[in-house]
């Protein structure tokens, strides 16, 4: 989102703000380990619905529809719900590494740049450019991993076509919201996001009665207190509390000097992956992931680089 005042640009992050930046990437940086516990005792159909029923009680009750027309509600939630969750709760369960599904799930960067290219007409520049080589070189490194015969059993290929089905998802979800907004001078994302969390619900329930297998339908009523504190951080913190303050961010400052907070998402989805749950990560593996985040890094600060080289006497 773009602020409202030219003044507001220039504001610094004060101490308040940066705490709530680095409380946005620590949830959403380890929000991936908390999907695996769960999964433990969920199927993947029955952790999206549980998610989501987590995610608007009590909001709904609270909080009055989006003054938006309901296709995009209703978009939303399909893409963002079933879309990226659905293929990432999959990928993670069958084979997908807490470390690695954070790390792969930034490639929707570069999926909403391709999209807002095709479908919005915006503009692809040089940074972004230089992002989408470095985004697609790292690619080619995690599908070494899956040739290279050293490579770690703990992911499989499909895991990872999964993960970037989910990060494409992700992308239709970001152009579905710009759509919104464009279409409603009184758009308000947290009723949007509360309201379009109740789409996903019931396809997720329908998918369990299709695909799960009858003697798991009930087996989480007999959940651990670990895995429904899991469903409750995923609804509550990662999915609502997590995206009120990064879009309260957005409304008060610039987006680039918001949006680079996001490097660290990865970073600690690595970390807690390795350090909770043991992730194993191949040489392959960190060169993908050194090259994936040294896109993000070009496509975040680029632009900034390039415009002050090009302000520098003499150019």
């Amino acid at each position: 989102m773009k602020n409202k005042t030219a003044g507001n640009t220039q504001q610094a992050l004060s101490g308040r703000d940066l705490v709530a930046a680095l409380c946005v990437v620590l949830i959403w940086g380890t929000n991936f380990v908390a999907m695996k516990f769960a999964l433990r005792d969920f199927t993947p159909f029955q952790l999206g619905a549980a998610r989501y029923v987590f995610a608007i009680l009590p909001l709904i009750l609270l909080i009055k529809p989006p003054r938006v027309h309901w296709k995009w509600v209703v978009y939303y939630g399909l893409f963002q719900g079933i879309g990226q969750f659905g293929l990432l709760f999959i990928a993670l369960q069958i084979g997908m590494t807490a470390a690695l599904a954070s790390v792969l799930l930034q490639t929707q960067v570069f999926c909403t740049a391709l999209l807002s290219f095709v479908l919005l007409g915006e503009r692809v520049g040089r940074a972004l450019q230089g992002g989408l080589v470095l985004a697609a070189l790292g690619l080619a490194c995690f599908g070494m991993n899956y040739i290279d015969p050293d490579g770690t059993a703990s992911t499989s290929a499909l895991g990872f076509v999964l993960c970037l089905g989910a990060a494409a998802m992700w992308a239709a979800s970001n152009i579905v919201v710009r759509r919104a907004q464009q279409s409603s001078q009184h758009f308000d994302a947290v009723a949007f996001l509360v309201w379009s969390s109740l789409i996903p619900i019931l396809p997720f329930i329908a998918l369990s009665l299709l695909f799960d297998a009858p003697a798991t339908r009930l087996s989480w009523m007999d959940a651990p207190l670990s895995s429904w504190l899991s469903l409750a951080y995923l609804g509550w913190m990662a999915t609502i509390l997590a995206y009120a303050l990064w879009t309260s961010l957005f409304k008060r400052h610039a987006v680039n000097r918001i949006a680079p907070f996001s490097l660290g998402v990865p970073l600690i989805g690595i970390v807690t992956g390795m350090l909770v749950l043991g992730d194993v990560v191949t040489a392959w593996q960190w060169a993908g992931i050194a090259l994936v985040v040294g896109a993000l890094m070009c496509v975040l600060l680029g632009d900034r680089l390039l415009q002050k080289l090009a302000a520098r006497p003499g150019k």
